[in-house]
């Protein structure tokens, strides 16, 4: 049943992102061009994801388990670090040049937009380089460090 509701789930986030516009990285550059022609409607899709995220972590912080019974693991750190902030600059600037985020992307490469799987490869390759320097840390420091 989990996979059944992710995959439900998961459409209804690509519906949602082609519905507002979002999956079409013009879209989102005009959002970012403040200087020529911008368009304010990714705001008015944000502060609406925002709206209705604020209602589930509310409502999952007084469960504690999801509606199928799978245990909730919200976030814990409130701490914004070096690292927190050098992953946002990252993200913004791939945002920024782009047009794509890794949600859009993913839907965007599912109707087959040629930009987005250029996108996704890159994506990929970020996070294969990432999860090797992690590792390779993580070797360095000894067994009981985390990073």
């Amino acid at each position: 049943m989990p996979i059944v509701t992710s995959l439900l789930a998961g459409l209804v986030f690509g519906l949602g992102l082609i519905v507002s516009g979002m999956a079409d990285p013009a879209k989102v550059l005009g959002f970012l061009d403040l200087g020529g022609r911008w368009d304010p409607s990714l705001a008015l899709v944000m502060a609406g994801a925002v709206a209705v995220a604020s209602v589930g972590f509310a409502v999952a912080r007084r469960r504690g388990a999801s509606l199928l019974g799978a245990p909730l693991k919200l976030p814990a750190a409130r701490r914004i670090d070096r690292r927190l902030a050098g992953g946002s600059v990252l993200f913004g600037i791939g945002w920024g040049i782009a047009g794509f985020c890794p949600g859009p992307a993913l839907v965007a490469l599912g109707m087959g937009q040629g930009k987005a799987a250029l996108f996704v490869a890159a994506m990929l390759a970020g996070m294969a380089l990432f999860e090797g320097l992690e590792s390779r840390a993580r070797g360095r420091a000894g067994p009981q460090a985390t990073i």
